[in-house]
């Protein structure tokens, strides 16, 4: 008797099936929908399609590593999910009235292709081939209901005894979400009914078999649980990888399974913000698979991502792309609200592009949208500027030990009050001894752009201010610039460098806190006030000009991947008046350049400093 007779509804009579002729193979809707993904019959973005491809190499040469593809199995689970689970789905009658009733979980194609793949394919053993499976979609398209349709499978359908799979997150809470969808699926399934007992109610805390001597449970676990050092989970559902603070769930998890050559993580996720993450580290090893720059034949990578060309902002024709289930779980229109509010309040738009179309974004709330950043590259000819003798002003932000330092200088092409127009180009020096190190750090490919000269490797564990001192009077030299702002740090030791070499040049301290500092005129042996000829050097104010630049399309910054980098990873800071600070300890990638851009602004928009000053609150 096949193993699913256990859980079908109780009319179900599958012995009386005749069995499958030798001749006859089942329909394998996992091939059918790496084909028709491959073919452009199915809109999918790159990884998706890679994930295919795989699927279809595999078939081909998977043998050779002892790879098997079993569409009989594969089938089956997909059989599992229509014949004894559920889905709530809701219709709206003639008179607009919502009603939800329940419906028979019909796979979705891309749905059937990740779980056809995860009972489908063997190894050379004999077991299930995927020990690891991460799927990153975006919000809304079903993957809770998958991931509890899987645990229902692996608990009821694969014949384990005292299986033990577990909705897992860092506290209960989370953990619990997931947990409701697979209790919700018990409820309104028959089958699930008679093979499962509660533990609990409002809410139910526990699933086990009442099969006598099976002894198999589904319950929700947290990272924060005592005890949990016993577990030996067959299945880990890990919902929101990218709400971990750590891998506490991935690693306590994995730690269990380590005597069963058939346990799965299965981890869903909608896309992140910093890479450095625990999802980030799951993202991008699951791209290096699909990409083929690491093998690894346990695991299982289903991303659902836009081609690298598409602005979802603009063309809702690649929304599928990220959204598999667009038109059936969530609706266009949805989107597109959501949508339209990232539009009008750019600081929702990393949130919109994460959670709906699967795009990374560096900061968690992007301070300057992509768009906007990308909007303002272009070409900046700065001999040329310099030969038209258009007045430049500087910003430079040194490093403290490890960090980029940056030299940014902007020219200012219209001195129109609130209309100025500007040309920017930034200078990158970095400690070449710890390039390597810090490329995996940073997760940046500091390397290639050091090879592609968008920044300069410098030799030595740490920038010396005596070589920042001749490369800056070199910068000084060729292009004039007015005034240079800089941070009150390491300001005095690199004067004291300039000062020893013979040399100097036209810098001031620019804060980067939320003090102000005017520089004002000397009236005997005191600093005074002298009104609108004033300077005032803020870094809100410098932000907030920057800003207004990059929204109004009045500035155009030469392209740099170093300085696109640092702008995505910009996070402010709020003091209680409103103003706004960059926040380094915050930013998910380095901003230094963003730092040296935004005083170079506000330089550039006021007058020509005096050599006195004092600082107000």
């Amino acid at each position: 008797m096949d193993e699913l007779s256990t859980t079908l509804p109780p009319n179900a009579t599958p012995s009386a099936a005749p069995p499958p002729q030798p001749d006859l193979e089942p329909e394998d809707e996992v091939t059918a929908y790496a084909a028709a993904v491959l073919a452009g019959e199915i809109v999918a973005g790159p990884l998706v399609r890679l994930a295919c491809e795989r699927h279809q190499r595999d078939l081909t040469s998977g043998e050779k590593r002892g790879l098997v593809f079993d569409v009989h199995a594969a089938q089956r689970a997909i059989g599992f999910f229509r014949d004894v689970l559920t889905v709530e789905v809701e219709e709206r009658d003639e008179y607009g009235e919502v009603s939800t009733y329940a419906s028979p979980f019909n796979l979705q194609p891309w749905q059937a292709f990740i779980i056809g793949s995860l009972f489908g394919w063997k190894n050379a053993l004999g077991f299930r081939r995927f020990r690891r499976a991460y799927v990153e979609i975006g919000k809304g398209n079903g993957k809770s209901p998958l991931a509890a349709g899987i645990g229902h499978y692996m608990l009821l359908g694969c014949r384990k005894l005292r299986a033990e799979v577990y909705s897992a997150a860092t506290d209960k809470d989370q953990a619990a979400i997931l947990f409701r969808d697979a209790v919700a699926m018990w409820e309104r399934s028959p089958a699930l009914r008679r093979r499962l007992k509660p533990k609990g109610a409002n809410p139910v805390w526990e699933l086990h078999t009442s099969r006598p001597g099976v002894n198999s449970y589904f319950k929700p676990i947290s990272s924060d649980k005592k005890g949990k050092s016993g577990i030996r989970p067959y299945c880990a559902l890990i919902d929101e990888v990218h709400e971990h603070p750590d891998n506490s769930v991935i690693e306590m998890m994995r730690a269990g399974t380590k005597g069963n050559q058939e346990a799965l993580l299965f981890e869903i996720t909608n896309s992140g913000f910093d890479k450095k993450t625990v999802c980030g580290q799951e993202h991008d090893m699951s791209v290096r698979i699909l990409k083929r720059e690491f093998e690894n034949d346990a695991w299982f990578a289903f991303i659902a991502n836009l081609d690298e060309a598409d602005d979802p902002f603009e063309d809702e024709t690649c929304w599928p792309k990220a959204n598999p289930n667009l038109g059936v779980s969530i609706q266009p229109a949805f989107i597109r609200e959501q949508v339209q509010e990232a539009q009008g309040m750019p600081s929702k738009e990393g949130l919109v592009r994460r959670l709906h179309f699967c795009q990374w974004t560096e900061s968690a709330t992007s301070a300057i949208p992509r768009k906007v950043w990308e909007d303002c590259e272009g070409d900046v000819d700065v001999d040329k500027l310099t030969a038209d003798n258009v007045p430049c002003y500087g910003g430079l932000d040194l490093s403290r030990a490890r960090d980029l330092t940056a030299f940014t200088l902007t020219w200012l092409l219209d001195a129109t009050k609130d209309q100025w127009r500007f040309a920017s180009k930034t200078w990158f020096w970095t400690p070449a001894d710890t390039l390597k190190e810090r490329a995996k750090t940073d997760r940046a490919p500091y390397e290639l752009w050091v090879q592609k000269k968008f920044m300069e490797a410098v030799p030595g564990p740490r920038i010396r201010y005596s070589w920042v001192a001749d490369a800056l009077q070199h910068l000084v030299a060729k292009y004039h610039p007015v005034m240079i702002g800089a941070d009150q740090y390491g300001l005095e030791q690199l004067l004291d460098a300039l000062g020893e070499k013979g040399g100097s040049i036209p810098a001031e301290v620019h804060p980067q806190g939320f003090q102000r500092r005017i520089i004002g005129e000397r009236d005997g042996d005191h600093n005074r006030e002298t009104g609108a000829d004033d300077i005032v050097w803020w870094m809100p104010d410098s932000i907030n000009k920057l800003e207004a630049a990059l929204l109004e399309k009045r500035i155009t910054v030469a392209v740099n991947p170093v300085m696109r980098m640092c702008a995505g990873g910009v996070v402010y800071e709020q003091n209680r008046t409103g103003h706004r600070m960059f926040n380094k300890d915050k930013a998910t990638t380095r901003i230094d350049g963003m730092v040296s851009l935004a005083m170079s602004i506000g330089v550039a928009t006021s007058t020509q400093a005096s050599s006195s000053f004092w600082e107000i609150a």
